[in-house]
């Protein structure tokens, strides 16, 4: 059975949320999606990319 990927990368966040990989690269720079780098590619641990999702239904409310 394969292990499921606990580090993403930005296209592959980028898919998750149905967005254009330049937005999460925004979002990273911005400090918004906690990221950290390896070489010059930045990676996403999934467990933080659900945090950082539920906080953000949280300030919404969970609307749209």
């Amino acid at each position: 059975m394969a292990k499921a990927k606990q580090v993403m990368t930005v296209k592959d966040v980028a898919s998750y949320l149905d967005v254009h990989p330049m937005t999460i690269y925004k979002y990273v720079k911005d400090g918004r999606i906690p990221a950290f780098k390896i070489g010059d590619s930045w990676r996403i641990r999934k467990d933080s990319m659900q945090k950082w999702i539920k906080e953000s239904e949280g300030k919404n409310g969970g609307k749209s």
